[in-house]
């Protein structure tokens, strides 16, 4: 059974030293579990009873395509108009407790584990109908619809009704579970887990044009981020701007998993905005 980190709020005592792993470069940025605190916590227009953490978000000359919120949603919580943007799509993944969410007036409850697509110009809303807090990651970024391509449809799922994917003569030690096919070109954006055994890597440095946002859900790894090799661990958050370099050794002792975002599927935009 899959135990998913949440952030769990909280200032530091006075007594903690102030050097951390935070770090933001022209390549990546990395925000550990410990930066969490209640003082970077946002309130959300709509949202009731709700805190957020925003993580990610479109910036000039860095990541450009997304934004990622870490919610907590108090008990009778939640929010009927969600989304503010008439053409942005969203994932939901619950970390912890349970939410009701209805998509286009079809019904769903979801638990740790729990995962929605949530297509652009849906009709949305989510409320935490009990007693405890319920948790999740809400990853957003504008659909970009393609000639000839039907935009995508809503739908639900939770990630124990998926089979990890092993990538090839890994031995199953680096496995995907890619909740969307990646030939699926309806979809310009995946939001997959990502788990190592321990001794799994990436055996080279990763180069390409998508954009990522990593969650570590699960355990800690050494990952290489552009020219340097940073130590992760379940709660930390690492950003990575198209083309940045990167690798992963996870050397235990239990496995390594991460929430993992990035853009696909589509035409590289020449000179801004297309008509």
């Amino acid at each position: 059974m899959s135990q998913y980190h949440f952030p769990p709020g909280g200032l530091p005592p006075q007594t903690a030293l102030h050097t951390g792993r935070a770090v933001f470069t022209e390549a990546y940025a990395v925000i550990p579990r410990g930066v969490f605190s209640d003082i970077v916590t946002s309130f959300l227009p709509g949202w009731d009873k709700t805190r957020v953490w925003i993580i990610a978000r479109p910036m000039s000359g860095f990541s450009e395509t997304f934004s990622q919120y870490v919610m907590e949603v108090a008990p009778g919580g939640g929010a009927t108009m969600p989304e503010p943007d008439p053409i942005a799509q969203g994932v939901i993944f619950v970390t912890n407790g349970e939410i009701w969410l209805s998509l286009d007036g079809q019904e769903h409850e979801l638990g740790p584990g729990g995962y929605a697509y949530i297509p652009a110009g849906c009709n949305w809303r989510l409320k935490n109908g009990t007693d405890h807090p319920a948790r999740f990651h809400w990853v957003r970024k504008r659909y970009e619809p393609a000639p000839g391509v039907p935009a995508p449809t809503a739908f639900v799922t939770n990630e124990t009704e998926i089979a990890p994917i092993a990538m090839p003569g890994t031995e199953g030690r680096w496995a995907t579970t890619r909740f969307v096919d990646p030939a699926d070109l309806r979809h310009d954006m995946h939001v997959n887990i990502v788990t190592f055994q321990p001794g799994g890597v990436i055996p080279f440095e990763e180069t390409h044009v998508m954009e990522h946002g990593l969650f570590v859900l699960e355990g800690k790894a050494v990952y290489r981020l552009n020219r340097d090799w940073v130590e992760v661990e379940a709660g930390d958050f690492m950003w990575l701007r198209a083309f940045c370099p990167q690798a992963c050794y996870a050397g235990g002792p239990g496995r390594f998993r991460y929430l993992l975002y990035k853009d696909v599927n589509r035409h590289v935009k020449l000179g801004g905005a297309w008509a």
